[in-house]
């Protein structure tokens, strides 16, 4: 549950900006992701994770440089730079070697397993998915900010999909890759 809690900004931003406006909705992720870092620092047992940190900077540069820039920035090509941006940071967690979903599963999995192949294995296989999804969503954007003629339900669908299937494949993923391969 707490990655999903992490993506929080990431939802704020998407209320706010349908609501309001981009940049008002870039202040709001900027201000749930620090609301969440501080919390991360506050809590016993818990520290910042690399995607929150990530995505307090994201939100934090966007959110500064529109109040302070005044970019003419249309809400699609802001959506576009936030999913880039996301994308970019989960792409930096793998380029690294520490998948940012290692984190989250270090909460629940005892620390005996932490340094094993098949851990690793496990938070890069999960993050690489979130990758993906974090591409489609990219992808998504450029469509309809290059492509006017598509209908907007285009973009909301294939992130909804990718989303939804990240969630389940991250859900699903941990336990099969505990069975052993058959044959």
């Amino acid at each position: 549950m707490s990655i999903l809690l992490a993506f929080a900004p990431f939802i704020v931003f998407a209320a706010v900006d349908r609501l309001v406006g981009p940049t008002e909705g870039l202040v709001a992720g900027a201000l749930t992701s620090l609301a969440l870092l501080v919390r991360d620092w506050l809590s016993p047992g818990r520290t910042p994770k690399l995607l929150e940190i990530g995505t307090a900077l994201l939100f934090g540069g966007m959110a500064l440089y529109a109040v302070l820039g005044d970019p003419a920035w249309s809400i699609m090509a802001v959506r576009l730079r936030v999913d880039a941006g996301l994308l970019v940071i989960v792409l930096g967690t793998l380029a690294i070697g520490r998948p940012f979903t290692q984190q989250y599963a270090r909460e629940k999995v005892p620390a005996a397993y932490w340094n094993s192949p098949s851990f690793l294995r496990t938070n890069t296989v999960i993050t690489a998915v979130w990758a993906l999804a974090f591409l489609v969503m990219v992808v998504a954007d450029l469509v309809l900010i290059y492509m006017p003629d598509v209908h907007p339900r285009v973009g909301i669908i294939a992130t909804v999909l990718a989303l939804v299937g990240a969630i389940k494949f991250t859900g699903w993923y941990p336990e099969r890759a505990k069975r052993p391969a058959a044959g």
